[in-house]
């Protein structure tokens, strides 16, 4: 009866054989282009990045480890090969409104050229205009406007001083301008005269200036044009001086950069300020050095000095260093890291900010290449989702101040001129928060119109596990490791099928690969060897379990003194050793638990000791739930069961979840109602539907690896095995030890299909086949279980009486 059910040592795992590498070691194979068995996730990653429309940025998913990080920013790079860098941007002083800095782009390179010609034409003009202002030529033309000046004023005077000895005044010209005098016989009034004067002569004088400023408006009017004629004059004297230069300078300026229309708008507006200007130059070498010798605090020199920041350019994005188009991987997408910020001087206690305070993001280096960010770490920073999105939607970039985007009150600031954007932005992160952005934000699925995904396992195949060895040999070549022999490969081939839990398939978790590569080199070194083999990769296994294992032995120890209760041979009625995987961390191992069941006269049902006590999940609940079912399908359809059934994990003192222990449960069961006694040498997984069809379950391997270490440390009778799902074949990738055991008959795995079957190992009898009278073999099991039914449906059909 166990023989049909009993697989074969060669069933239980999947070796690479050696026969089929052509190649002695990994110094024999060229390193690995590009990745492993990610078609999928390479073609849409392809796509993603060759299509040129917006909306049409890239999410690319995955379980960390799989490569998708890496891959992605190596495909991204040779896509950046083929592209032009783009263009430097500068930020300069806006003459119109100096709060909104306007924003220059120019060829690449072209940016820090830009920058050096303004500034040093600036420092030139500061140094050249004051020298001209004391040369002889200048003095010789502004005296000769001073001259005429002067002959006008002084008609102008005598004319005023005659009108005004009609009322016994004169006029006489300050620095705080006219100023009128009393005549007494005709000389001007002394103060001490004034003085000695009556009330009545004041106020005569008082009426009689009074009379003198009505009559004279005019002729003082003519004075006062006459000297803002002189000031014009003079200014325009100084324009027409100073022109010469500027215009020299400014046009070597401008003939370099004609070609660009924002450039030349921006030279024009800078001429004319500083035409406009020329008092500030006038005195700019004097102040200079005065202010290398005196108070550094002096307000006067300071503000000296910030006007002429206005004339200096702000290289904000210089892209001369490039050799293609930009890709900026965002480590840390904080608001002020992907948006640039505005930042502030403290200068005696009062916070300045100017355009030279502006500083880039990664929107602004990436631009018109390849922004790679980091989705957890991207949703982790308030606003900068937002932020993200909006640049996108409006292809622009707005650098804000974050305390207005939080709404707090902050001082004046400045509001940048938006930069264009072109960009290509790539999010990594899981399958969840993908689902969990597409289906909560309209904007995402507008945007990430590409979704690159990254599959946890590959075909294993000839020509995969070459690649497989090619992978290792590009780490090899890469991190300076000892090239591994042919052994070495296949033994991590055929860890990388145990980590992809099948037998068919390998794992696309390259970093867990990675990790035995670096640890068998270190055992290499140690043995002194030049070469690593197949055995440093067993010692790399080994000890990596070794170092997460405590959990499990402090298990097994409780399970050999006793304190943890398990029977690993004889008989019981209805008891039965399931299995559960546990983990610590990144090591998961397997732990029998008994199951018991006992059944009663009743109308209960299934009574779930772990639901009762609030110790079970929703999925164990609806595997018990199952049991049910699967009872009511098979023994009640024509006549009520009666039964109460209590079931539970003796000695379990945490959450239950999962429904891979349903039909072990159902097996202790049958055992109690039937009263026919289980093999406790054999444990159990599996699922179970309500048709009693056995379905696979998860960590079949850690199961069976862990109740094979229990029947070890306690003594292998020959009996000892363990019953798993029949799909689940193609899952085993056991380790040698539990091989070994099998192929001795020291061990057995059995693979089953349905109840029926699992309860014909358990227990040595046939389940028994339904006849066409309804009836069951006499002496099956369900032949004893459906008279123990009607038993106690009897027993209770008269307690109800």
């Amino acid at each position: 009866m166990l023989e049909k059910y009993r697989l074969p040592v060669e069933r239980l795992t999947s070796p690479c054989n050696i026969e089929d590498l052509s190649f002695e070691t990994t110094k024999d194979l060229e390193p690995l282009q590009g990745i492993i068995g990610q078609n999928r996730g390479v073609q849409a990653l392809t796509f993603g990045l060759k299509i040129q429309r917006k909306g049409y940025n890239i999410y690319v998913s995955g379980i960390s480890g799989t490569g998708r990080s890496s891959y992605t920013k190596s495909i991204t790079n040779e896509f950046a090969n083929k592209l032009p860098i783009p263009n430097d941007w500068v930020y300069v002083y806006n003459f119109d409104n100096k709060y909104s800095p306007k924003a220059l782009d120019l060829e690449p390179g072209f940016g820090t050229q830009f920058k050096n010609d303004v500034e040093d034409m600036v420092e030139k003009l500061k140094k050249f205009i004051p020298d001209t202002f004391k040369g002889v030529e200048y003095e010789v033309r502004r005296n000769e406007i001073v001259k005429v000046f002067q002959e006008k004023n002084q008609k102008v005077m005598d004319e005023l001083n005659n009108k005004a000895r009609e009322y016994g005044f004169s006029f006489r010209a300050t620095e705080n301008g006219l100023m009128t005098t009393p005549l007494k016989n005709g000389v001007p009034m002394k103060q001490e005269e004034y003085a000695s004067l009556s009330p009545q002569e004041i106020e005569d004088i008082m009426h009689r200036s009074n009379d003198l400023n009505i009559n004279t408006i005019e002729i003082i009017d003519r004075f006062r044009m006459l000297e803002e004629e002189l000031i014009e004059r003079v200014k325009q004297l100084d324009r027409n001086i100073c022109y010469d230069i500027i215009n020299f300078e400014v046009n070597k300026i401008y003939k370099k950069y004609a070609q660009r229309k924002c450039i030349v708008e921006y030279i024009n507006q800078l001429e004319g300020d500083i035409i406009e200007n020329i008092e500030k130059f006038k005195g700019a070498y004097l102040e200079t050095s005065d202010m290398q010798s005196g108070n550094p605090l002096d307000t006067t020199l300071n503000s000296s000095e910030e006007f002429f920041n206005r004339y200096k350019v702000n290289l904000f994005i210089d892209n001369s260093r490039l050799e293609y188009a930009p890709i900026v991987d965002e480590s840390n997408p904080t608001f002020n890291n992907l948006l640039g910020t505005i930042e502030y001087k403290n200068e005696l206690g009062i916070l300045k900010t100017d355009f030279m305070q502006i500083k880039p993001g990664a929107l602004h280096l990436a631009n018109g290449g390849f922004l790679i960010i980091n989705t957890k770490e991207l949703l982790n920073n308030a606003l900068s989702w937002d932020i993200l999105k909006r640049a996108l939607k409006t292809e622009q970039i707005n650098i804000e101040n974050l305390n207005k985007q939080m709404g707090h009150v902050v001082a004046s600031t400045l509001k940048p001129e938006p930069i264009p954007l072109d960009i290509k932005v790539i999010l990594i992160g899981d399958n969840y928060t993908y689902n969990a952005l597409y289906s909560y934000d309209d904007d995402f699925r507008k945007l990430f119109k590409v979704m690159a995904e990254f599959d946890v396992e590959m075909t294993k195949n000839q020509e995969n596990v070459y690649k497989m060895a090619k992978f290792i040999a590009d780490h090899c070549q890469k991190e300076g490791l000892k090239s591994f022999d042919k052994e070495a490969v296949a033994r991590v081939v055929e860890y990388s099928s145990r980590l992809a839990d099948h037998q068919e398939k390998l794992t696309s978790r390259f970093s867990k690969i990675v990790e035995i590569l670096y640890e068998a080199d270190l055992w290499a070194e140690d043995e002194g060897a030049t070469i690593i083999g197949k055995k440093h990769i067993e010692k790399a296994i080994r000890e990596k379990v070794f170092r997460s294992g405590k959990y499990e032995e402090k298990l097994n120890e409780m399970f050999l003194d006793g304190t943890l209760l398990i029977d690993v041979d004889g008989e019981r009625v209805g008891q039965i050793n399931g299995l559960a995987v546990m983990g610590t961390g990144e090591y998961s191992f397997g732990k029998p638990s008994r199951i018991t069941a006992t059944t009663f006269s009743g109308e209960e049902g299934v009574i779930n000791i772990e639901r009762e006590a609030n110790q079970s999940g929703n999925i164990h609940d609806k595997g018990v739930l199952t049991l049910s079912g699967y009872l009511g399908e098979k023994y009640a359809k024509f006549e009520p069961m009666g039964l109460s059934v209590s079931i539970g994990f003796e000695q379990n003192y945490s959450l239950i979840d999962g429904d891979s222990a349903s039909s072990t449960e159902l097996y202790a069961i049958l055992s109690s109602i039937s009263e026919v006694p289980i093999k406790q040498y054999i444990a159990v997984t599996g699922s179970v539907n309500q048709k009693g069809e056995i379905q696979p379950i998860g960590g079949v391997n850690e199961k069976i690896e862990g109740f094979f270490e229990i029947c070890r440390a306690m003594g292998l009778t020959g009996k000892q095995g363990v019953m798993i799902p029949k799909q689940n074949i193609k899952n085993l990738m056991l380790k040698e030890d539990v091989l070994r055991a099998v192929g001795n008959n020291k061990f057995h795995i059995y693979a089953i299909a349905t109840i029926d079957e699992g309860i014909e190992i358990l227990t040595g009898r046939e389940a028994g086949t339904i006849d066409e009278n309804g009836k069951y073999p006499e002496g099956t099991i369900n032949h004893l279980i459906v008279n123990k039914l009607r038993k106690m449906s009897k027993i209770k059909a008269s307690k109800d009486k």
